[in-house]
């Protein structure tokens, strides 16, 4: 992991078009604006855990659904 120090009003600069500037620092809370072309997704850690929790179990099938289609696979025979 690289580690920067920035001040209130600092930035860091992204692969020439993302750039992330530090707007308020406040205890323990850092407040960063972020400018991102469009079709760059940028979600909160959690958020982004949750949405690959949430892929992974619909792209899984579930045991009832695949033990069902077994058993048609089998009668078929």
């Amino acid at each position: 992991m690289l580690v920067l120090t920035r001040k209130k009003g600092e930035s860091i600069i992204v692969q020439d078009n993302i750039e992330i500037t530090i707007l308020s620092v406040e205890g323990d809370v850092v407040k960063v604006g972020i400018n991102a072309p469009k079709h760059v997704d940028i979600f909160r850690e959690e958020v982004y855990i949750s949405i690959k929790e949430a892929n992974k179990e619909s792209a899984a099938p579930a045991p009832t659904n695949l033990d069902a289609l077994m058993e048609r696979l089998r009668k078929q025979k």
